[in-house]
């Protein structure tokens, strides 16, 4: 399972990738906003210059027609863009068209197994089950992942599941149980899914023997 940022903070990003563990990102304009960044054209390039791998950004418009000439004009900023279309009957309408012209789409705020499998059946590149907002509503995130990732392998359907809209480091595990192929996770869940108190415990264990054996010499 490969991880991505879901965030619009540059350092957050550059960190990531300098750890060698992010290979992608996932961003929005209220995380562009939340930065107080103001051109979202220049993050979003800039973002692109840093990730090695896709980031998929947000169309904010409504209308099949201005939802694909804003695709179209996001796509045209870097080559590793991803379009972020919602998993509306429009939607699909754009994705199904942006799919045909070679424009990579990761269709988000999906919330059912019928939506994702449309999204594929559409062209999407990437499916968004967003595993929190179920969690929020008394909803089972992690199983409409799970049932995605099935369904898709039962059809050799190739749209990659991004489990998304993570709250913490076992949404990590369980997506990567369920064959999730990304997790996308705010910056503060990947710190945590690096610590372990064991570790830093025996880390100062070794350090301590260290300076007794550097002191004896």
């Amino acid at each position: 399972m490969r991880i991505f940022l879901d965030t619009a903070n540059i350092e957050q990003i550059k960190q990531g990738v300098r750890l060698g563990v992010v290979s992608g990102v996932t961003t929005n304009p209220t995380l562009i906003v939340k930065e107080g960044h103001r051109d979202y054209k220049a993050v979003v390039k800039e973002i692109c210059a840093i990730v090695p791998g896709p980031v998929s950004v947000e169309v904010v418009v409504e209308g099949v027609t201005a939802m694909l000439e804003q695709a179209k004009e996001i796509a045209s900023w870097a080559t590793n863009v991803v379009i972020k279309i919602p998993a509306t009957a429009e939607g699909l309408e754009v994705t199904s068209v942006l799919a045909k012209e070679q424009i990579k789409v990761n269709m988000t705020l999906c919330f059912s197994v019928n939506q994702a499998l449309l999204a594929s059946l559409a062209g999407a590149s990437y499916v968004s089950p967003f595993v929190g907002r179920l969690d929020d509503i008394g909803n089972d995130g992690m199983s409409l992942v799970e049932d995605i990732v099935d369904i898709y392998k039962n059809y050799n359907l190739t749209t990659k599941v991004i489990a998304a809209s993570i709250r913490h480091p076992q949404h990590c595990i369980i997506a990567a149980k369920a064959g999730a192929h990304i997790a996308t996770v705010p910056y503060q869940v990947l710190t945590q899914m690096i610590k372990h108190p064991l570790t830093d415990i025996g880390i100062e264990r070794f350090f301590c023997d260290w300076r007794r054996v550097s002191d004896d010499t």
